[in-house]
């Protein structure tokens, strides 16, 4: 079976146009766990550590009992439709080996990404229409 990845490689998805959040918000805990929440504690504490495949598969595959191989046998929705970027106020960087951080819109980091010209840009999907 073949692997569908969602891993970027020198990239940078910036906020949505339409994220509502002037700074970073962190999404809230409750019980379950939202997709968001699972995201953001695997990627607040351990910056480049994983890549989008290994976290997408978290927050989604494993949390509804899905073999990797299972999740990843059809296309799965890349970081870009991520709350953290829709909704969160989160820029999400891929370096050269496919691992990924994240920053507060408000962060130097952030705008020094958004200014390189040296990676891939990318928007995170809007959450309404146009």
């Amino acid at each position: 079976m073949e692997k569908k990845s969602t891993n970027y490689f020198n990239a940078f998805i910036e906020a949505a146009e339409d994220c509502k959040a002037v700074i970073a918000e962190i999404p809230p805990e409750k019980e379950p766990q939202s997709a968001a929440r699972i995201e953001y504690d695997m990627l607040i504490g351990d910056p480049y550590k994983y890549s989008s495949d290994d976290v997408l598969y978290e927050s989604n595959g494993k949390r509804h009992g899905l073999s990797r191989e299972d999740f990843f046998a059809k296309s799965q929705p890349c970081f870009r439709a991520s709350a953290l970027g829709k909704r969160y106020g989160w820029g999400i960087h891929s370096d050269k080996a496919g691992k990924i951080a994240i920053y507060d819109v408000e962060s130097g980091e952030y705008r020094q990404l958004a200014l390189d010209e040296s990676i891939k840009h990318f928007k995170a999907m809007r959450s309404s229409k146009r």
